[in-house]
């Protein structure tokens, strides 16, 4: 009866948003409303740059901030007569996060499917192994990186290269730490240049404001932002070579790299449903979780045919079991709420007013090269997915290139310190005692030159002027 009622409801629900379309605003940016939404957020993201100090998990401030804000909003409009403004603009937030953290969480379950496979170690003992030199190394995981954030996301990439470098830089401190440098760098500058790799690539892809292919003229400046700072820090790598290890390579389970292959089919279908179909992207990749999914339960029933045909103990655990609610649940909670909490905060600020003094200030007085120049810059301070949903809900009216532009600075600007993205952030944990903040500083010249080449080469090859 319920499933009848929900189906008969949802006949109703879309004349009723349209009902509501025909929205009352008001500027509240000098109102005490506007203040206080504002202390809030700033108080907020205060604890969620103090996380590592406070051992408070991001999430909670954002999302306590995210409903106080809308509560000071809803209150000020109910008080005026007016009920629906407010719920019109909230779910419109709340749709853009729904597509967002469900594409997210396909990701993280395939990522972490492949982490359980042993796809990423095996990579990993694979390098160790081979007896580079430390400057080899230095290349390697650099490239890496680069290419493998496109796919895989520029958190996930870092903490995998991380790990090599810890693993044959045990005795090399001054190697670690440059190699981290190197790493983040390189991620972030490989994940600017495709809709998987970052956030902020997949925000503007999900709008549809930039096409998938187009994301590739980005790939030039990327290449151009890693390896100017890359050949400057080279010299910095000690000489020599770690000392062999006798350690094996972990072998890849039984159908990891099937998993890998329906990861990249679930881009394809995610990409053809975006272009051909002209659907969110968010469907494709919910068919790519069915994808994978159908293949856990068909390694499941091969294992128990196995068990069931052979002498083996049933003690032992079925290891080519696949459980893909295991992997739904081991996927990076935190950070998806810490997502809903600023998309809804920052929506909150934008629905007050602030958003549109900022825009008016940055791409009407400054212009939108500078303005896009300076998203970047911000992001290293601030963190580049607040900054990247402001831009996008500003909605500034600028041509593609401008828009390529900003989502190039906001993806490679957080490598300018180490705070500026969540991979600088996580190896910060990972390699604790040898990257740091400082140790990233005394690189930031340098990193710098390579925003500012790139920033350079994007704006020649558009013609931008």
């Amino acid at each position: 009866m319920k499933y009848f009622l929900l189906v008969v409801l949802s006949f109703f629900i879309p004349s009723v948003e349209a009902s509501q379309s025909l929205e009352t605003t008001f500027d509240l940016t000098r109102h005490w409303v506007g203040y206080t939404a504002v202390a809030i957020f700033v108080l907020a993201y205060t604890l969620v740059i103090l996380e590592e100090k406070l051992h408070l998990r991001k999430s909670k401030p954002v999302l306590i901030s995210a409903g106080i804000i809308w509560i000071l909003i809803a209150g000020y409009y109910s008080s005026q007569g007016i009920t629906d403004s407010a719920q019109v603009a909230i779910r419109h937030n709340f749709l853009e996060y729904s597509e967002l953290f469900f594409f997210l969480l396909v990701a993280m379950t395939y990522i972490n499917a492949m982490l359980e496979r042993n796809v990423f170690d095996a990579l990993r003992d694979y390098l160790v192994t081979k007896g580079f030199s430390y400057k080899s190394l230095f290349w390697l995981t650099g490239i890496l990186a680069f290419f493998i954030s496109p796919v895989a996301d520029n958190l996930t990439t870092s903490l995998i290269m991380c790990a090599v470098v810890l693993a044959v830089g045990k005795d090399q401190p001054k190697f670690i730490a440059i190699s981290c440098v190197n790493i983040v760098v390189a991620a972030n500058a490989g994940g600017a240049f495709s809709p998987f790799g970052d956030i902020t690539t997949l925000m503007v892809w999900q709008k549809g404001i930039v096409e998938f292919w187009d994301f590739f003229n980005l790939f030039i400046p990327s290449v151009v932002n890693y390896l100017v700072p890359a050949l400057i820090m080279q010299f910095a790598v000690p000489n020599g070579k770690p000392d062999a290890t006798g350690d094996g390579i972990v072998a890849i389970k039984v159908g990891g790299l099937t998993v890998v292959g329906l990861f990249v089919l679930t881009i394809a279908t995610a990409v053809s449903f975006h272009n051909f179909l002209h659907l969110p992207p968010v469907f494709g990749m919910m068919l790519g979780l069915g994808y994978l999914k159908v293949f856990s339960y068909y390694l499941k029933q091969s294992a128990h045919s196995l068990i069931d045909h052979s002498d083996m103990p049933t003690t032992n655990k079925i290891e080519d079991d696949l459980d893909i609610f295991d992997k739904i649940a081991k996927a990076e909670w935190d950070t998806l709420f810490f997502f809903y909490g600023i998309i809804m905060a920052v929506g909150g600020l934008g629905f007050i007013g602030y958003l549109g003094l900022v825009s008016q200030f940055m791409y009407g007085e400054l212009g939108p090269t500078t303005a896009n120049i300076l998203v970047g810059v911000l992001s290293a301070l601030i963190d580049n997915i607040p900054v990247m949903f402001a831009v996008l809900t500003m909605n500034p009216d600028m041509p593609q290139s401008q828009w390529l532009l900003v989502t190039l600075t906001a993806g490679v600007g957080g490598s300018l310190l180490s705070i500026g993205s969540a991979a600088g952030v996580a190896l910060m944990g990972q390699a604790r005692g040898h990257y740091t903040f400082m140790s990233h500083l005394k690189w930031t010249p340098v990193i710098a030159l390579g925003y500012i080449a790139s920033i350079y080469v994007h704006l020649l090859m558009s013609g931008i002027e």
